[in-house]
């Protein structure tokens, strides 16, 4: 895999109606513009945060515009997915706390120029929120589209949501089974079993199918390593989760596939022992397999001066386009478009 061109912008500068910008989602709508979504406002959690959109023309990014302004608590990862009719799902979460979560979804027929009524997006939805967490939701090759979710409380929990009447009702999957350790272990524990998950668990998954009909899925982790999960009957169940040999900080990660079966992961590559929370974030990489994420090679670095640079979200197109958006510094969010062969 080579890389032909790669251009990176900010979608908005300075000049902006909030302070603080995170959990960006993006994707290319059916005329060819560059959808973007994400949360903003004083700061995450804060009851102003609400969900901004820009859409990028051929004359660049138009200025953000908040779609949602009907909450009096605050809005968290936005998700984008298009439906093959090309209507846009925009699914969100809404709550005080993230254990509070619910999940709501708009829609746009219109390319994102206009919005749906809010809706949950299951009815009498339990605390903790149904759908997907931060990363894109897949169809398979059965039509069913796959909702990459989690739960986070006292333990951390991932699942995926279903839906089989495109988009309309979602059923949710068995948990991922995790084997989970302690914090305080001795460093004499390393290496330590790849079925050992340390602290809380797993969340946010990001998934693909293989041309074999078989579902994956990458998470984040609270140990020191990206974590995989696999499923033989379209995500209905899934295997026990299992550390890969990618370093994880405890921080988001996306992945997608290429036509063909070559997947491009972009992640912090950055350890962080099992009793530290988070490593920092920074730098952020984007790597690729040939071999449907057994082993992993290193494409471009995004990011790799000091700040928090996370988060991403990232998706591709026919005309051999990779596209990422991430979090800068949690002030703004980055494009990057890299044209590859």
């Amino acid at each position: 895999m080579k890389i032909v061109d790669i251009t990176k912008e900010f979608i908005f500068e300075e000049d902006r109606e909030f302070d603080s910008a995170h959990a960006s989602t993006l994707v290319e709508l059916a005329n060819g513009n560059i959808l973007v979504a994400w949360f903003g406002g004083s700061w995450e959690k804060g009851a102003d945060v609400t969900i901004w959109i820009s859409i990028r023309t051929s004359k660049g990014f138009n200025r953000p515009i908040c779609i949602e302004k009907t909450r009096t608590v605050a809005m968290w990862n936005p998700v984008l997915f298009q439906k093959e009719d090309g209507t846009v799902m925009l699914f969100y979460k809404v709550g005080v706390t993230i254990p509070e979560w619910k999940t709501w979804v708009i829609t746009s027929s219109d390319n994102g120029e206009t919005w749906s009524t809010p809706k949950e997006l299951v009815e009498g939805d339990c605390s903790g929120g149904r759908g997907p967490v931060k990363n894109k939701p897949i169809r398979l090759s059965n039509g069913d589209i796959l909702a990459p979710a989690s739960f986070e409380g006292e333990t951390w929990d991932a699942f995926v949501d279903i839906s089989e009447d495109d988009g309309t009702t979602w059923k949710q999957s068995e948990i991922v089974p995790v084997r989970r350790a302690g914090y305080n272990i001795q460093m004499v524990d390393y290496p330590y079993s790849k079925h050992r998950c340390f602290g809380k668990g797993v969340i946010q998954p990001t998934l693909w199918q293989d041309d074999k009909g078989e579902v994956h899925m990458l998470l984040r982790s609270t140990s020191s390593k990206i974590f995989r999960s696999d499923s033989t009957d379209n995500g209905r169940t899934w295997n026990l989760a299992y550390a890969t040999s990618l370093p994880n900080n405890n921080s988001g990660i996306d992945l997608v596939k290429l036509p063909g079966e070559v997947l491009v992961l972009i992640y912090n590559p950055t350890d962080n022992l099992p009793n530290y929370y988070k490593g920092p974030r920074t730098p952020l990489i984007a790597s690729y397999s040939e071999d449907n994420g057994e082993t992993w090679k290193e494409l471009v670095t995004l990011e790799d001066g000091p700040g928090g640079f996370a988060y991403p979200a990232v998706i591709c197109n026919d005309n051999n386009e990779i596209l990422i958006t991430y979090t800068w510094k949690r002030e703004r969010i980055v494009f990057v478009k890299i044209k590859y062969e």
